[in-house]
């Protein structure tokens, strides 16, 4: 399996997920659904913390582009990260004070559901 090809695979999957995101969003929003909407809010609240584990390593760790084996271990980090940040939205479970509980509330606010 070439690298070039699971790094590619990779970014694809991360735009699918930002995109099949925006779709649960809208559907939520034509069907009305709290079900729907809440499950929505959870994956907002999984892509957020995905996204803040991903800008805490750049801080941290120096990027050194120039091994092919970064790439592999990119692509694993990022699914690693992923897993984390869909971890913790699980471990909140209920909780109102979660963030997506606080989207999921504001939400149904704005759009009388």
């Amino acid at each position: 399996m070439d690298i070039g090809s699971l790094y590619s695979d990779y970014l694809t999957s991360t735009a699918t997920k930002a995109s099949n995101l925006e779709k649960t969003l809208q559907g939520a929003n034509s069907r009305k659904s709290e079900d729907e909407l809440l499950d929505a809010c959870k994956q907002f609240e999984a892509y957020f913390y995905e996204q803040v584990f991903k800008n805490m390593e750049k801080a941290m760790v120096p990027s050194d582009d120039s091994d092919a084996n970064n790439t592999l271990i990119d692509y694993y980090k990022g699914n690693l990260l992923a897993e984390y940040s869909k971890g913790i939205v699980e471990q909140s479970g209920n909780s109102t004070n979660s963030l997506a509980h606080q989207l999921y509330d504001q939400m149904k606010r704005n759009y009388s559901l």
